[in-house]
């Protein structure tokens, strides 16, 4: 295997980067931790060196930069603050799905925002009883005129109660079983609720936790989730087919009557239990 050798403009990002983190983010670390509190302190430093934007695309307000440069600023951060390394990565995972399979009125209006640090995002998933067989989820979305009514619980979300924006998935057709889940952008303020924070041994300024959405009303209008029903590869057993896991999926845009929601089925009948 050939060894990765970083370019001299990756090296001089570290070097900054790590002087940065042991000036300013390590000397909040000790407290963050005591506290077990999510750090705005630390958030606004990370914003002064415009690191929000560094994950991001350059024609939606972010940096661009590559993977690597990405995974150095990870490991300089998490070297002196494990808490603060995770408020750099979470809204990502949040966008990752808006970027994938978004529709570009949809990109434009969220991902400057997080680019900025004027947003944060959250990717809300697992559930209490659907964790790796997302397939068995209880989260319902249904529509209702120009909106969907989004009903249900989600647990462990990273950056609950701190997120502007959580992605949501949820079943709305719930007899296609993976078939049937499909991920909406919610605003905080359309009533997500935090109604459990987890008390964890580490990372203790990360707050996770648990949510609850009571009759979440999410308009359907276009500048929400572009409706695309992805389809599994066939090209390998087990996993599930989520933006950023394994193999990437097969994207048909036939099927626009929906102009509000991302379709894209869980392949969980085949699990390979040995190899996965």
């Amino acid at each position: 295997m050939t060894p990765m050798t970083l370019t001299p403009e990756q090296h001089e990002f570290r070097r900054v980067l790590r002087q940065f983190c042991e000036d300013k983010i390590a000397p909040l670390a000790a407290g963050i931790d005591e506290r077990a509190e999510y750090s705005w302190e630390a958030f606004e430093l990370l914003k002064m060196m415009e690191l929000p934007a560094l994950q991001l695309p350059a024609e939606y307000g972010g940096s661009g930069a590559e993977l690597v440069t990405q995974a150095i600023a990870v490991e300089e951060l998490a070297r002196v603050c494990a808490s603060t390394s995770l408020t750099f990565l979470i809204s990502k995972l949040g966008m990752l799905p808006v970027l994938n399979f978004g529709s570009e009125d949809l990109k434009r209006k969220y991902v400057p925002k997080i680019a900025s640090g004027a947003m944060q995002a959250s990717y809300c998933l697992s559930e209490a009883d659907a964790g790796s067989d997302v397939a068995a989820m209880k989260t319902r979305a249904v529509r209702d005129g120009d909106s969907y009514v989004i009903s249900g619980t989600k647990s462990w979300i990273t950056n609950a109660g701190i997120s502007d924006l959580y992605l949501i998935f949820a079943k709305t057709d719930p007899p296609a079983g993976h078939r049937g889940i499909s991920a909406f952008v919610v605003e905080r303020d359309w009533g997500v609720q935090v109604t459990k924070l987890e008390h964890k041994m580490g990372v203790k300024g990360s707050p996770t936790g648990q949510l609850l959405l009571d009759e979440v009303r999410v308009p359907a209008a276009a500048d929400l989730l572009a409706h695309i029903r992805v389809r599994p590869t066939g090209l390998w057993r087990g996993g599930d087919v989520a933006p950023g896991r394994r193999r990437g999926p097969r994207v048909d845009g036939s099927e626009g009557a929906d102009a509000d929601r991302i379709d894209w089925p869980i392949v969980l009948e085949e699990r390979d239990r040995s190899g996965y």
